[in-house]
């Protein structure tokens, strides 16, 4: 009889533990939302292709909800410029003739020490990314963050 309920209690325990795993395995993380509004300036496979370098900044533990094209009127000579300012601060051998902006909404890590400067545990929206590239190449993203 001792060794019955021994039997019953581990079946249960073993059945709540595969219960959980499978739980935990066909939880999806919901996908990102991309809006690329309108440009005569891009393409969507130009802004795919920035879009990419984004979605790989974040790292594990960050959840990425929403990107968003910023629009055409933020790439001007001025930004361009600038552009051109941080490849120079940042010892890039390029100049840049294209710039582009996106924001994201976002959720950062929970654990301090994979938040790196960012709060942990906090929802953040319209972070601002800014890439440049030269004459239709490869994007660079040049900074990041609050405008």
């Amino acid at each position: 009889m001792k060794i019955r309920r021994y039997y019953v209690a581990f079946t249960v325990i073993v059945v709540c533990v595969c219960i959980a795993l499978l739980w935990g395995c066909g939880r999806k993380e919901a996908p990102v939302t991309i809006d690329y509004g309108k440009s005569e300036l891009y393409s969507q496979a130009d802004m795919d292709a920035a879009i990419a370098l984004i979605e790989a900044e974040y790292t594990s533990g960050s959840e990425l909800h929403a990107i968003r094209y910023a629009g055409d009127d933020h790439c001007t000579p001025e930004n361009l410029q600038w552009m051109n300012d941080l490849a120079q601060g940042q010892e890039l051998d390029v100049t840049f003739t294209q710039c582009i902006m996106f924001e994201c909404d976002f959720h950062s890590p929970k654990r301090s020490q994979d938040a790196g400067s960012l709060n942990p545990d906090e929802e953040y929206r319209d972070w601002q990314w800014w890439l440049a590239r030269a004459d239709g190449g490869e994007w660079y993203i040049l900074t990041g963050g609050y405008g």
